[in-house]
């Protein structure tokens, strides 16, 4: 028989987040048998937002996605990503 706690029913998300943050889930769980999951459908959630760029800029951001072949947008995030990976460093 395991020495683990049982996790309590929670009415809804909120109460289970706060439950986690003041619970220690080793208590809980035995993370010892938790296997790698993968996702390789899930899609990242995005939120819209607006940005106001210099014309100047936005042009050559599209001109250079024309010569890659991409979406402007999606080469406005990879260079985002790249410039926050950069920095991070």
């Amino acid at each position: 028989m395991s020495n683990f706690k049982k996790i309590p029913k929670f009415k809804n998300l909120t109460e289970e987040e706060a439950f986690w943050k003041k619970h220690d889930s080793t208590q809980y769980l035995d993370w010892g048998n938790a296997k790698l999951a993968s996702f390789p459908h899930l899609k990242p959630s995005t939120k819209t937002i607006s940005l106001r760029l210099p014309e100047d800029l936005l042009n050559e951001i599209k001109i250079l996605a024309n010569k890659e072949d991409i979406p402007y947008q999606s080469l406005m995030k990879m260079l985002l990503a790249q410039g926050i990976k950069s920095l991070r460093k």
